[in-house]
């Protein structure tokens, strides 16, 4: 059996983020979102709030919070992506937006999942 890679462990980490969200009441839109743009790992629905959530994960927390990674390039790619996104579905009904960010870090075989709702805003 091959040791899982990088990319696994990310899908890994995207399903057990679904699943903790979804346990505390969020509905999956979409996974996997891709445009030449970037990425948005889940899409999900808050009550009437459409969610762009991106998950981080990081093995051991010694160099610091998954969350920590998200750097102003990165969320710059989330909001085009969600940008182009609103565009290609026709703005989802003009539901109101957040960007969330869900951090797994884990250490000694136990997960620790940190979320983070509204994590940045869009400039206007």
């Amino acid at each position: 059996m091959k040791p899982a890679t990088h990319r696994d462990k990310g899908e890994q980490a995207e399903q057990l983020a679904c699943h903790y969200l979804q346990a505390r009441g969020l509905r999956l839109t979409q996974r996997n979102y891709h445009c030449r743009l970037g990425e948005i790992d889940l899409i999900m629905e808050d009550r009437e709030s459409l969610v762009f959530i991106e998950v981080r994960y990081r093995r051991k927390g010694r160099f610091g919070d998954a969350i920590d990674s998200i750097t102003p390039a990165k969320q710059a790619r989330l909001i085009a992506a969600a940008q182009h996104y609103l565009q290609r579905t026709g703005g989802a009904q003009n539901k109101p937006c957040r960007f969330d960010v869900v951090g797994i870090t884990s250490e000694k075989g136990a997960d620790n999942i940190m979320w983070l709702r509204d994590a940045f805003r869009v400039e206007s």
